[in-house]
């Protein structure tokens, strides 16, 4: 573990000691409450505390929100969001932070300072060989962020794995100090196939996040308590680029892995690079 300060260090030490989940998930039931002055309250401070305002969204005022989840996975005004237009460009799946981007060296995917974690630990051993000279970014989507993922391109989905393990919270003091963190905190990993190859788009959730949802699937995390994995014909569940494909509820990670060793990242991106749904992250 590598202390960067005392602080970091307690932290951390409250990471793994905290019952993970059973705070998470009382976070959840709050987040969840249609009480008035419960939703209000919350949906109040926090947009106060993270500068949060409803230019870009559909709803026009806070007390339009149901619940404080509804208001954190708020839609976007139509046009609110640019989808790269170039037929040989990826748009970014998530508005946020890219934590990390670069090539899968042997099936090995970076994580900061020292630390790395296997494609068959982050994919549940899922179609590891695809990605294991490929690409890969993982785009941190900050509490102020707008939390619903949308596809980098078109895609028709073949499978769809829930992993329900840790919860650590995924921020930079985690990542520099948690070996393997999103390769062991509860995630969804969808598997595409795309027109340039296989694509994995890997939901990691987090300390609080009360759940993950996909448009085909809708609640995943917390219903189930184990792995479970599901199959789908190509012919069924067909997503066009810029098209929802899911949403955190409190936040987290997207891993993106693509098997086409021909795509290149755009050159403006690098890590802690600013990142908006939609606009173009990389090409072939």
């Amino acid at each position: 573990m590598i202390m960067a300060s005392f602080k970091t260090f307690l932290f951390i030490i409250f990471q793994y000691l905290t019952p993970q989940h059973l705070i998470s998930r009382l976070v959840g039931k709050i987040a969840a409450s249609e009480v008035l002055w419960i939703k209000n309250t919350f949906i109040t401070k926090f947009a106060k505390k993270f500068g949060i305002t409803l230019d870009e969204y559909q709803a026009q005022s806070f007390d339009e929100f149901k619940s404080f989840n509804d208001f954190f996975t708020r839609a976007l005004k139509d046009g609110a969001r640019e989808i790269c237009q170039d037929d040989n460009g990826f748009a970014c799946p998530a508005d946020g932070a890219i934590s990390q981007l670069g090539d899968i060296k042997e099936g090995r995917i970076f994580q900061a300072k020292g630390f790395d974690f296997t494609c068959e630990e982050l994919l549940a051993g899922e179609n590891v060989e695809q990605y294991k000279n490929g690409k890969f970014a993982t785009v941190y989507l900050s509490p102020k962020d707008y939390h619903r993922m949308h596809m980098p391109c078109d895609g028709k989905l073949t499978s769809m794995t829930y992993i329900p393990v840790e919860l650590f919270s995924v921020n930079t003091a985690t990542s520099e100090n948690v070996p393997r963190l999103f390769a062991r905190n509860e995630r969804v990993v969808a598997l595409f196939d795309t027109p340039n190859g296989p694509m994995a788009m890997v939901l990691v959730g987090a300390m609080i996040v009360a759940s993950i949802e996909t448009v085909w699937a809708g609640q995943l995390a917390p219903v189930r308590k184990k792995v479970t994995h599901q199959k789908y014909p190509l012919e069924q569940i067909e997503l066009k680029k810029g098209k929802e494909m899911g949403r955190f509820l409190l936040g987290s990670t997207v891993v993106l892995l693509f098997g086409n060793d021909e795509i290149k990242w755009s050159e403006s991106l690098k890590a802690l690079s600013d990142v908006k749904m939609g606009e173009k992250i990389a090409q072939i």
